[in-house]
């Protein structure tokens, strides 16, 4: 368990991101299934990155590819590639809640220390050391 909230904040936004492309991706899909686009082909434009667009041309998008992890791919059918995202979404769901709970833990250990170096200081509220004996 790592004690880090930044390490952990950054993993959960990358399990964010990983969701969020997955969405766009079953938004995607269920376009295609409701326009029956699939039986012709469909010209598009492709992102290579930073932006740059190409135009392509699908010639049966009754399947896709669909990233899997570790950089394995799989065709599925269109149905099949719904139920893998709800699968992938539901397991991703479950990982962000825990970062997120682990993140929680440690931002409680950070505010538990802090009101022990205050109690050690003899703080009060915020007020430094130096003006805690000021008289008025």
């Amino acid at each position: 368990m790592t004690h880090d909230k930044k390490k952990v904040l950054d993993e959960r936004d990358k399990i964010y991101s990983q969701m969020s492309e997955y969405l766009q991706l079953q938004t995607i899909i269920e376009k295609l299934q409701d326009t029956n686009l699939t039986e012709e082909p469909i010209r598009t434009k492709i992102d290579l990155g930073c932006n740059f667009y190409v135009q392509a041309k699908v010639p049966d998008a009754s399947k896709i590819f669909v990233s899997v992890g570790f950089g394995f791919f799989v065709e599925f059918t269109l149905p099949e590639a719904i139920r893998f995202i709800d699968k992938k979404m539901s397991h991703l769901n479950e990982i962000s809640a825990k970062l997120t709970h682990q993140a929680s833990e440690i931002k409680g250990h950070i505010k538990l220390v802090l009101e022990g170096i205050r109690e050690l200081q003899h703080l009060d509220d915020g007020i430094p050391p130096s003006q805690t004996n000021i008289r008025e």
